[in-house]
C-alpha cells in the first residue's frame, strides 16, 4: 500500500521563513492541505523563539520584523520573547489558516520519479514538485573543539540551553564568542555570578552610528556572496558588528566587556593560555553560534566543496526545485520575509514550466 502523498510544494519549517512563505502560497492561489503543506518539527507554534531564555524579553529583541500581512501590535516589551512570538506565530496561522503540522521531523529529502522530490518524515512521506526549505539554525548548535574540554569537571552548555542567569549566581563563568548572544549573556550574568570571563577568537568589533538601510544592505551582500560561490553562510552580525549602545557602552566602562584572547585548553578547574594565565571556571558558555540545519538535503548532494549550498536568489543552483529561506542573507527576519516571497514568485514559474533563471 502506497502511504506517499502528492502536493506541489512542501514547506519545511514554521518559523518566520517558513510562514513567510506558506503566506505567499496561501495569497497567489495555493491551498493548504491540498497544494502544499507546512511541516514543523517544534511542538507548538513560535519557531525557535518558543525555545529562548526567560530573561530575553521582547525589549530585547534586535529587529524583529512583523510576518507580512499582519502587523505584531502593542506587545509588552517586558514579557518573555518566547511568549510574545510564540503567540504572534499562533494568531497568523489561523488567521490564514496555514494548517501547519506538527510536531512532524523531516529524516530526508530524495529524488522521487516524475522529476518529484519525495520528502521522508516521521509522519509519512511527501511527493513534491518543488521545496522551501526554511529549517533554520536553532537545531544546529555550534561547539568548537578545545584541548582538555572532556576533563572539565564544572558545567559546560551553549547558548541553545542557556536557562537565564539566576542560575550562575556565585560561579565563576567563563563566555566565549563575541556575538549579540555572548554579550547579552554577559552583561545578565555580570549582577549573578561571582566572577565572568569573556574570550573570543578576533577582537569584537563594535558599531557606531544608526543602522540604516544601506548598511543593512551591504552586509547582506557580503553574507549573499558567501552563498553564491557555495561557502557555509555567515551571519549578518559578523559583518556588520555589535551595535554599540547605552547598555554595552557601560559593560565596558564596568569591565564586564573585557574582552580576551581565546584560551588555548581547558583543563579539569578553568582554562589556560599558552603564555602560562589561567582562569579558575565552574562554567564555560558557549555563545558560539549555530550552523544551518540541512542534513536532511544530503540525499541530494547540493553542498558544494567548500561545503555550503550555492544559492541564486533563494534557489539552489544544483537543483531549482529547492529554496532555502532563512538561509544566509535571508536568515533575519526581515529578510525571511523577502526570501519568502522570493521562493514562491520563483516556484510558481517552475511549476508553470517557465524557463528558471540561471
Amino acid at each position: 500500500m502506497n502511504n506517499t502523498r502528492e502536493v506541489d510544494v512542501v514547506v519545511i519549517g514554521a518559523g518566520q521563513a517558513g510562514l513567510a512563505g506558506a503566506y505567499h502560497l496561501r495569497r497567489t492561489g495555493f491551498e493548504p492541505e491540498r497544494d502544499f503543506v507546512v511541516l514543523d518539527h517544534a511542538p507548538a507554534p513560535g519557531g525557535a523563539w518558543q525555545f529562548r531564555w526567560p530573561s530575553l524579553t521582547y525589549g530585547k529583541v534586535h529587529g524583529m520584523h512583523a510576518l507580512p500581512g499582519m502587523e505584531l501590535t502593542d506587545a509588552d516589551p517586558a514579557r518573555p520573547s518566547a511568549e510574545v512570538i510564540a503567540e504572534y506565530f499562533a494568531a497568523y496561522e489561523r488567521a490564514f489558516d496555514l494548517r501547519v503540522r506538527r510536531p512532524v521531523d523531516v529524516k530526508a529529502v530524495r529524488e522521487g520519479v516524475a522529476g518529484r522530490l519525495l520528502v521522508e518524515t516521521s509522519d509519512g512521506t511527501w511527493s513534491t514538485r518543488a521545496l522551501i526549505n526554511a529549517t533554520g539554525t536553532w537545531d544546529r548548535p555550534f561547539w568548537p573543539r578545545y584541548p582538555g574540554q572532556e576533563t572539565f569537571r564544572g558545567r559546560q552548555l551553549h547558548t541553545a540551553q542557556y536557562p537565564g542567569p539566576e542560575e550562575f549566581a556565585g560561579l565563576r563563568v567563563v563566555v566565549v564568542g563575541g556575538g549579540a548572544s555572548g554579550t547579552q549573556h554577559l552583561m545578565e550574568l555580570a549582577p549573578y555570578a561571582a566572577a565572568t570571563t569573556w574570550v573570543t577568537r578576533r577582537p569584537p568589533v563594535f558599531r557606531e552610528g544608526q543602522f540604516t538601510e544601506d548598511v543593512g544592505r551591504a552586509a547582506v551582500a557580503l553574507v549573499e556572496e558567501r552563498v553564491r560561490q557555495g561557502l557555509p553562510p555567515k551571519s549578518v552580525v559578523s559583518v556588520t558588528g555589535l551595535p554599540l549602545n547605552d547598555a554595552i557602552r557601560q559593560a565596558i566602562a564596568d569591565g564586564v566587556l573585557d574582552r580576551q584572547p581565546m584560551f588555548d585548553r581547558i583543563t579539569p578547574d578553568g582554562v589556560d593560555w599558552n603564555d602560562g594565565r589561567h582562569v579558575d571556571a565552574d562554567v564555560i558558555l558557549w555563545a558560539t553560534g549555530f550552523r544551518a540545519a540541512i542534513d536532511h538535503l544530503s540525499p541530494l548532494k547540493l553542498r558544494e566543496p567548500g561545503g555550503g549550498i550555492r544559492v541564486e536568489g533563494t534557489r539552489a543552483v544544483a537543483d531549482p526545485r529547492v529554496h532555502l529561506v532563512g538561509y544566509g542573507p535571508s536568515a533575519s527576519t526581515i529578510g525571511a520575509n523577502r526570501a519568502g516571497l522570493a521562493a514562491v514568485r520563483d516556484i510558481r514559474r517552475l511549476l508553470a514550466g517557465e524557463p528558471v533563471a540561471v
